[in-house]
């Protein structure tokens, strides 16, 4: 008969990005802050090395849009790193507001 495992994780952290009593890093200042400003990037010179518009750039980066996967692609290709990585963020920010409008409503 399977037991439940009793085994400690390694984190003292939430379990769920729905268990944080704030809201996770937002994609946009996570960019912001981690990414264009660490590479020492513009917004004009990332959006022309993505080839966006580079009001899509900043409606993400103010919060007024989210990445998409075509976006979350181009992110990857300009930082070398995976499009999941950037979906992931966009994921917990989308489902932490869904959990706090759905909490509110009752």
């Amino acid at each position: 008969m399977p037991t439940k495992s009793r085994a400690r994780t390694t984190t003292d952290g939430p379990r769920s990005v729905l268990d944080l009593k704030r809201p996770p890093t937002s994609p946009g200042q996570m960019l912001l802050e981690e990414f264009l400003r660490a590479a020492g990037l513009t917004q004009v010179e990332a959006a022309r090395r993505m080839r966006i518009p580079l009001n899509r750039l900043n409606e993400i980066i103010r919060g007024k849009r989210g990445i998409t996967a075509d976006t979350a692609l181009r992110l990857a290709r300009l930082f070398d790193m995976s499009p999941e990585f950037w979906m992931g963020l966009q994921a917990d920010w989308d489902l932490w507001h869904a959990a706090q409008a759905l909490r509110r409503a009752g």
